[in-house]
């Protein structure tokens, strides 16, 4: 059995969560720009994504939640997430976006388990407050190594497929490193470099 870890945007979603949820407030564009630069390494994790939080106060939870069940799967994803079931390893969601998305990707596709972050809400509306697993830039490899202690599989039978700069502390403590549609800042730390979009194409690269 191998432990098999993806991110979320980007990766087995097509696009940025937090960039769709900011097109109904007008905001899409501002956002994106912050969330690229997040991703190629130049802004603190943390602080682009409190940032970004920030400007989506007043959303309403509905339309969040409407906006989460309607985002593009990237195309490959429920034939690889199936196949990887079939083959009896347990495949896991690390994102650095939001439950409302992770948690119903995981109704939809059957993976094990998705670890992200929650966004505040008040009065049904958003706050601009975030909290949860995924708010700095070590939490994805702080989280494997934990999934990895407690299902007793060591980096050697680790698999993480990711695109962007939080993706390095999980690249970190996996043995096979597959870098999907990847910014260049992950690509150097890859085993595995893919630049199509088709998730199929990692089944190759995942023995069993």
């Amino acid at each position: 059995m191998k432990l098999v870890v993806f991110d979320f945007d980007s990766t087995l979603m097509d696009g940025e969560t937090i960039d769709f949820l900011a097109e109904p407030l007008g905001l899409k564009e501002k956002v994106a720009v912050i969330t690229e630069r997040a991703m190629r390494g130049e802004l603190d994790f943390f602080e682009s994504l409190t940032t970004r939080v920030q400007l989506l106060e007043g959303l309403s939870v509905e339309e969040v939640d409407a906006i989460c069940r309607n985002l593009p799967l990237m195309p490959g994803a429920e034939e690889t997430v199936r196949r990887l079931k079939e083959r009896g390893h347990k495949v896991v969601v690390f994102s650095g976006g939001f439950r409302n998305a992770t948690g119903h990707a995981r109704e939809m596709l059957g993976f094990d388990a998705d670890f992200s972050n929650v966004l505040h809400a008040r009065d049904g509306r958003l706050t601009g407050l975030v909290g949860g697993d995924m708010m700095f830039d070590f939490s994805k490899g702080d989280m494997l190594q934990r999934l990895q202690r407690l299902l007793g599989i060591g980096a050697e039978d680790t698999v993480a497929v990711g695109d962007g700069a939080n993706d390095r502390s999980m690249f970190a403590h996996a043995g096979t490193r597959i870098a999907f549609c990847a910014k260049e800042i992950l690509k150097k730390e890859a085993d595995v470099v893919i630049d199509t979009k088709d998730l199929t194409r990692v089944l190759s690269h995942i023995d069993g």
